[in-house]
């Protein structure tokens, strides 16, 4: 049994600890800086969109892991099969990004040599501008994406470590519709709301030392209605919770357990050869044809990240609360596996 929290209440408890592990379907649990007991070297906080249709992507990265900061701009052209990835890094900016405490408001923005993001709550949805005057052969790259009709459900998760101050407080709000243009160089790429949706990945937390995790999300429609899913592991004790959900016309449906099957060759993972999908309640069961791997490894010995984000096609079915059936082919999404020293 998977434990939901329904009322709202602070996240942290006097001694830094999760008052309540489980999930939620709406940002219940409050999040204050203030209550974490970690130094703020541990602390970790993050805001990162991705906005996607059949041809190309785009994704936009504010991150303040206390001890580094990562702005990122990633684009990547599925038609192509190409992407490109800059992401300058701050040293030591302890939690002056201000990154606020809740995704529904408050406006998350950063600015380095030759770039800037902004993230902001504005009428009819949230605002996404960005800029960088080299990101690909000398060519600047800049946009602005509007992102609109929010579902009133997300999948919202509180994990605990097994140490004592540890948690990752996380919310995904898939299905977005985003509207925006990207320059990059002479070439205008232009999301047309109808088709190109866009997810939140909005995290906060103390995380133990050495990590290894399994994400993947898809947002799209199937008859014209907004669909799509959260899936992953490894994030800490998921015993209170997964953080497994469906998203149909604004609603999450919970999923129990999914594994991620990533196929082997020569002992390693063969990230770009077809994966599958299973879940243990017999309601996630998916085909996973990959495009394009936005792999980076940063391994300084004592601190690294080896990360693989997949993305690539779906095909299969996925099962309701009800027992609807929703059955997809060639959806687009990503499935990732990322190790961290951090």
């Amino acid at each position: 049994m998977q434990h939901e929290i329904t009322a709202a209440a602070p996240l942290l408890d006097e001694n830094g600890n999760l008052r309540e592990p489980g999930y939620a379907k709406k940002l219940l649990p409050i999040y204050r800086r203030s209550d974490i007991k970690a130094g703020a070297l541990h602390i970790k906080e993050w805001d990162y969109y991705l906005m996607a249709n059949d041809r190309f992507a785009l994704a936009l990265t504010i991150d303040d892991n206390g001890y580094m900061g990562l702005d990122s701009i990633s684009f990547l052209h599925f038609e192509e099969k190409w992407e490109i990835t800059k992401s300058p890094m701050r040293l030591f900016p302890m939690g002056r990004t201000n990154l606020p405490a809740s995704s529904a408001a408050g406006d998350t923005v950063t600015e380095g040599k030759n770039y800037a993001l902004a993230f902001r709550h504005v009428a009819g949805g949230r605002e996404l501008t960005f800029r960088m005057a080299d990101f690909c052969d000398g060519q600047p790259i800049s946009g602005r994406i509007l992102l609109t009709d929010e579902p009133e459900e997300s999948m919202v998760i509180c994990t605990p470590f097994e140490k004592k101050g540890h948690f990752y407080y996380n919310q995904k709000i898939n299905c977005m519709r985003a509207d925006g243009c990207v320059q990059l160089g002479s070439r205008t790429y232009t999301f047309d709301p109808a088709e190109s949706f866009g997810v939140l990945d909005w995290g906060r937390g103390v995380w133990t030392y050495h990590n290894t995790w399994y994400w993947g999300s898809a947002s799209g429609q199937v008859g014209g209605v907004p669909f799509g899913w959260n899936i992953g592991y490894g994030f800490g004790d998921t015993s209170a919770a997964s953080e497994n959900m469906l998203f149909f016309n604004g609603k999450a449906h919970k999923l129990s357990q999914v594994t991620f099957h990533i196929p082997m060759k020569d002992g390693r993972e063969d990230y770009l050869a077809p994966w599958t999908f299973s879940s243990d309640d017999g309601r996630f069961a998916m085909d996973f044809v990959p495009i394009l791997d936005r792999a980076a490894c940063t391994d300084f010995k004592l601190l690294k990240s080896d990360q693989h984000q997949v993305f690539g096609r779906f095909t299969g079915k996925a099962v309701l609360d009800d027992g609807t059936v929703i059955s997809v082919r060639d959806f687009i999404g990503f499935a990732e596996k990322v190790e961290n020293k951090w």
